[in-house]
């Protein structure tokens, strides 16, 4: 038997997961492949949410420090359009790390709606080198193929 929502190996008399301490409810899944899956799905959540919060910060203080009061951190010979670019990079990030963060906490509590943007923001991370493109590497091995749906599909309508 094992635990629906991480996956650990549990014996059948057990009323809480020894791993996570996730309530058993009626009867725990035996399909191996769901418990793997399950972990999958909560290491994306952790990594989605770790990485985000990393651009968020990164954004916020972009955009602090190159805002409109920033104009004395830049030589006087940087062009005048630099400071609206970093704005809109650290703009760009922080939209990142605040989408990030809902994917993240979405695959955590395992809400259905998450798996398709977690998708979608794991092809545009493939091009952020390099931790970016693991996760996004790792988001799809996990994601896209169509049993993972199916057992993702499932474990949403376990919750």
């Amino acid at each position: 038997m094992f635990c629906v929502r991480c996956g650990a190996q549990m014996q059948e008399n057990h009323q809480f997961c020894p791993s996570c301490g996730t309530a058993v409810r009626g009867a725990a899944t035996l399909m191996p492949d769901a418990g793997r899956l399950a972990g999958h799905i909560r290491m994306l959540g952790i990594l989605w949410a770790a990485i985000s919060v990393f651009r968020l910060i990164a954004g916020l203080v972009v955009i602090a420090l190159f805002g409109s009061g920033g104009v004395g951190l830049l030589p006087p010979e940087v062009p005048f359009f630099v400071h609206g670019l970093l704005q809109a990079v650290g703009t760009v990030l922080a939209i990142g790390g605040g989408v990030g963060l809902l994917i993240g906490a979405g695959l955590l509590q395992r809400q259905p709606w998450a798996r398709v943007p977690a998708l979608v923001l794991a092809f545009i991370n493939l091009a952020d080198m390099p931790f970016g493109t693991a996760l996004g590497i790792y988001t799809l091995w996990v994601l896209l193929p169509a049993k993972s749906e199916e057992e993702y599909e499932k474990l949403t309508r376990s919750e």
